[in-house]
């Protein structure tokens, strides 16, 4: 079995972080809610050792989430992460007080003493620059621990139990602020916990392809495609498990970019000779959605239409025992609260919420172990074409939520040359593996112009475009000037029915990457 490293969440925004360091790291891991890592579970789990997350919740008041007892008597590494460390601290005999001087943000770290978490990468005497983001602060060490670094408004910066493998540090070696924060994730994983690093792409494809052939046996497998990377490396999956047992049905929306429904339809009949029914569903939708202009009930409309769509086409192929989903591992970590209560609904995902109870299929999940790049990387290793696999993320409901307002087939029409206007400009450019997602999006007003003399009155366009490395913050792309007024210019000259093109600069948070 694969070496493997459990996380205990206690609520942070960037817990997914820490599972995506060590996983670069080569060691596959998991992130549980802290409430479900009774020892028993743990055990059978198997880590080669314990991280125990930050959180929003402050250790010194009493409902506030703690490790289950019996953690710290696995005999087990166990490193804890701000929140994480004064949980520790606090369960194991030491203290937390309010710090009178709160850090968030970069810091100086100041290295006490060598340490095998430090070891090739900090040394004693050394200052490191870190990221910090708490109120609280260990005030005194539990029995067994001494200091291995200090920063101005952390006197426990970094502390060591090395005789029974417990660390504890009060930054954030997960997030990219702390420059060598990766590195120390991979000296606890390595060098203290011991795990080889053998995790790769190839070792999962393998692994799966055989729980996929056991899982399903002779039985026959639908697939419901998207045009999006997630669905379509899953397909690929599973059909290098079973083969023809697998028939794909790909519901043409309407809503799709220029040329995509061409190069799904393409990329499996021909290149991979993969069972393909493809519907041409546009009407059906674009029906449906006559006169919504609310963005959750056009998710909802367009979700239920496609189940609707796909329903229909599945039972006319017969006898499907199982649904191939391309769920990834962020839904599942996100589908149960790390704190136990409720989330706020920013937006509802289009293939998220499960099946009518009357589809009566099995769900084959392949990719619900895996991150976003994990599963770039996966469709690499399947052999997917580097301009498919590497195209930025595409909502479920399409162009439909980059129109604020009511849908229209002439209004699609428009935006869908825009944005492969836009879209054309970027990769003529060299800009568009810089870019985690770039699109254009039609507004809901007419603005006055003028062209050749006459007055216009048409759509504005916006162009949005950001940065970002998980989805879960962005930043807008600073393009130049000039490429911004290139791209107006061929919009508003090569696109009938726009005059005027503005940029986005919001970003995540406040705004959303998409508009709706």
């Amino acid at each position: 079995m694969t070496d493997r490293i459990l996380i205990l969440d206690f609520g942070s925004q960037v817990t997914q972080l820490i599972a995506r360091r060590v996983r670069e790291a080569g060691v596959y891991c998991e992130i549980w809610p802290y409430f479900r890592g009774e020892p028993d579970a743990i055990r059978a789990f198997e880590p080669a050792g314990l991280i125990l997350s930050g959180g929003p919740a402050s250790v010194t008041e009493a409902e506030s989430p703690r490790p289950p007892q019996g953690v710290f008597d696995l005999g087990m590494p166990v490193l804890g992460i701000c929140y994480g460390q004064q949980a520790m601290m606090q369960a194991l005999g030491g203290a937390v007080e309010p710090g009178d001087e709160r850090e968030f943000g970069r810091a100086e770290v100041d290295v006490q003493a060598a340490s095998p978490l430090f070891e090739h990468v900090w040394h004693a005497g050394e200052r490191h620059t870190v990221w910090m983001s708490h109120g609280d602060r260990v005030n005194a060490l539990a029995p067994g621990f001494h200091v291995i670094a200090t920063s101005k408004g952390a006197p426990f910066a970094a502390i060591a139990d090395e005789a029974r493998r417990f660390y504890g540090v009060q930054f954030h070696p997960e997030v990219v602020h702390t420059p060598d924060g990766a590195q120390l994730l991979a000296n606890f994983v390595h060098r203290i916990c011991g795990c080889g690093g053998d995790w790769t792409m190839a070792a999962f494809r393998a692994a799966e392809i055989a729980k996929i052939r056991e899982k399903v046996g002779d039985a026959k497998v639908i697939c419901g495609l998207s045009g999006g990377v997630d669905s379509a490396v899953a397909a690929v999956l599973v059909h290098e498990a079973i083969g023809d047992q697998l028939t794909c049905i790909f519901v043409d929306t309407g809503l799709l970019r220029a040329g995509e429904a061409e190069q799904v339809v393409t990329l499996f009949r021909e290149h991979y000779n993969i069972p393909l029914v493809h519907v041409d569903a546009a009407e059906t939708f674009l029906t449906r959605l006559e006169g919504v202009d609310d963005p959750e009930r056009k998710r909802k409309i367009i979700g239920a239409t496609f189940i609707d769509v796909f329903d229909e086409e599945s039972a006319k192929i017969g006898g499907a025992e199982f649904l191939v989903q391309g769920t990834l591992y962020p839904d599942v970590i996100e589908s149960v609260s790390a704190i136990g209560g409720p989330s706020v609904t920013i937006k509802s995902h289009h293939n998220v919420g499960g099946l009518p109870d009357y589809m009566k299929l099995k769900l084959l999940e392949p990719l619900r172990e895996l991150f976003k790049d994990e599963v770039r990387a996966l469709g690499r290793e399947l052999g997917l074409d580097e301009a498919f696999v590497g195209r930025h993320p595409f909502p479920g409901p399409g162009l439909a939520i980059r129109m604020p307002g009511m849908i229209s087939g002439d209004k699609l029409a428009i935006l869908r040359a825009a944005d492969r206007i836009y879209l054309e400009e970027i990769r003529a450019h060299g800009l568009y593996d810089q870019i985690w997602q770039a699109f254009a999006v039609l507004l809901p007003v007419r603005t006055v112009g003028v062209m050749g003399d006459q007055r216009t009155y048409d759509y504005a366009c916006a162009l949005r475009a950001v940065t970002s490395t998980d989805g879960m913050t962005a930043d807008y792309f600073p393009f130049p000037h000039d490429f911004l007024g290139r791209v107006a210019t061929r919009i508003i000259n090569e696109v009938k029915g726009i005059n005027r093109v503005t940029y986005d600069i919001t970003s995540k948070p406040p705004g959303t990457i998409e508009w709706e």
